[in-house]
């Protein structure tokens, strides 16, 4: 799961990102509206959860491009009005979920993750190829009737290999997809989880490597 988490209260959004991390959550964070259209534009989040109250671009309108924006994911709006025409204003824009501030963290990830599940997917139930059968819902791997243990991060990395059918993924894509922007996920890291994976998928190799370019099963 992705978040993007869009509050210009810069310790509160560091708090709320730390401990969605260690919830195993991948976290973005911006602290105006203009930044959170920008990694909106070019990262597919589950969640967004968006203050109403921002500089730049009002947390109203952010709303209303993300809800207009094709693969957006949920949006839990954030905010210190807990009014009832205020949470209906907030929901009337597109808002998935109202949470008033001072809030529950332990309330704010269950929601999350509410909002995650009612995400529209965009992978089959599950994913064959090459021998392998991958279920994302359940996060298990078969390969030739053999159940294979992954890490998460090599989940996700095997996950990206499969739902490009063959075509080649990017190294820049992956790490975009599979590691948040705060984490060192330089060519490095990404290097030494496939090499992990080819070593837990077996023989014959399955995963190839495209010099300069990425990877493609």
């Amino acid at each position: 799961m992705r978040v993007l988490v869009v509050e210009d209260e810069e310790q509160l959004a560091e708090a709320v990102a730390r401990g969605l991390r260690l919830h195993a959550i991948a976290v973005d964070v911006a602290y105006d509206g203009q930044e959170a259209l920008e990694l909106a534009a070019y990262v597919d989040y589950d969640v967004v959860v968006l203050d109403r109250d921002l500089p730049e671009v009002h947390g109203d309108e952010v709303c209303r491009e993300l809800v207009t924006a094709s693969g957006t994911g949920r949006i839990l709006m954030l905010t210190a009005a807990g009014r009832v025409r205020d949470r209906v204003g907030g929901l009337s824009l597109g808002a998935d979920d109202y949470l008033v501030k001072p809030f529950a963290f332990a309330e704010l990830v269950a929601r999350i993750r509410a909002l995650a599940r009612r995400s529209p997917r965009v992978v089959p139930p599950v994913l064959e190829r090459a021998g392998i059968r991958l279920d994302p819902a359940r996060r298990t791997v078969v390969r030739d009737g053999r159940e294979v243990a992954l890490g998460r991060k090599e989940f996700d990395v095997l996950r990206e290999l499969m739902c490009a059918g063959g075509g080649l993924v990017t190294s820049a894509r992956l790490r975009a997809s599979v590691w948040d922007e705060h984490a060192d996920a330089g060519t490095g890291v990404l290097r030494v989880t496939i090499t992990s994976l080819r070593r837990k998928l077996g023989e014959p190799a399955v995963i190839e490597n495209v010099p300069g370019r990425g990877y493609r099963l």
